[in-house]
């Protein structure tokens, strides 16, 4: 009998919706479904189960970082715009002191200076950045090393 798998949260937030429209030339070409299959299949590989949300809404985010303390060992995160503003989401991950890696697409230090700010960094085990898509990959990984898998 195989153990069962650990449960990982991985929420995308405002805009990723857009990903394959959305300033490609920062962003990349990759559609969030194309992210959420190559999620899904690393996730397969590491034994890992996942429960993946995106949305445009603070408060659907903090509630579903309060909602993964019944279920999940860990969060992947993406906060997008709220990475600089959400004090809310920062004080939800601290909350649950789930395992959280934050993540982007693009080198959030290397564009506008508002950017290089994280609220999100001090609660988190670590942040991956400039990788395009494979942040989330490279995040996944380092995630599932964190929780022993």
């Amino acid at each position: 009998m195989s153990a069962a798998k650990l449960k990982v949260l991985v929420l995308h937030g405002p805009n990723l919706n857009l990903l394959g429209v959305r300033e490609p030339g920062v962003y990349g070409t990759m559609t969030l479904e194309g992210i959420n299959k190559e999620l899904t299949a690393l996730a397969e590989e590491l034994s890992l189960d996942l429960k993946i949300l995106q949305s445009n809404s603070e408060g659907d985010l903090v509630d579903a970082i309060q909602g993964a303390m019944a279920d999940c060992r860990g969060i992947l995160i993406n906060p997008a715009a709220y990475t600089h503003t959400s004090v809310a989401i920062r004080d939800a991950i601290a909350a649950t002191a789930l395992p959280a890696v934050e993540v982007h697409l693009s080198n959030v230090h290397a564009r506008e200076a508002f950017r290089s700010h994280s609220y999100i960094a001090p609660v988190a085990v670590g942040q991956i950045c400039g990788f395009g898509a494979d942040s989330y990959l490279l995040g996944l990984r380092a995630l599932a090393k964190r929780l022993g898998k």
